[in-house]
């Protein structure tokens, strides 16, 4: 046996890339095992969402589509279902709070980093168990897993000044408990 080989049956451990957090993969997102069943929930959410956006599908066959997918039995159904549906029933509404703080035209926005900013928007909504800053951190999250390279950036800068409008005094609890900037 070589210095570099190791005895059968033992596993070399494995350690994430330098400066990663242990369950996370090389770009930062969460390994599969480590995610929660609202997480992957927001992950059937967003893809539905673009198929909305891109291909105007409607939300009942998107959703027939999407339960059929690997995996979608250990995503939260109940909350796939307020995402979709909330988001695509409240589509003008949830674009009337993003496009303030849009840089640009909303149909110049990718339609992944649309979808996440509409899943932020309805959580800081109609998702008051959800803490402000885990919606935008699970954001962040779905930008990075389907988006561009820095579109995790854009979306947090939307959400984070979003959020003061729509969770004032959430926010403000925290600015002052010295939990945020």
């Amino acid at each position: 046996m070589t210095g570099t080989e190791l005895p059968e049956g033992e596993v070399r451990p494995v350690t994430p890339a330098s400066g990663g957090k242990p369950g996370t993969k090389s770009n930062g997102v969460r390994k599969a095992a480590a995610k929660s069943a609202r997480t992957r929930a927001r992950e059937f959410a967003v893809q539905a969402l673009y198929q909305h956006l891109v291909g105007r599908n409607d939300a009942a066959a998107i959703d027939a589509f999407t339960r059929d997918l690997s995996g979608f039995h250990k995503a939260d159904s109940v909350h796939y279902d307020a995402l979709l549906h909330g988001c695509v029933n409240e589509a003008a509404e949830l674009d009337a709070l993003i496009v303030p703080l849009l840089d640009r035209k909303l149909g110049e926005i990718s339609p992944i980093e649309h979808a996440v900013m509409w899943i932020g928007a309805y959580e800081f909504r109609h998702c008051l168990d959800v803490p402000w800053r885990v919606v935008i951190n699970e954001c962040i999250e779905l930008a990075k897993e389907f988006g561009g390279t820095d579109g995790h950036k854009y979306v947090n800068g939307v959400l984070g000044g979003l959020a003061p409008q729509l969770r004032a005094a959430e926010v403000e609890a925290d600015r002052a408990a010295g939990k945020a900037r």
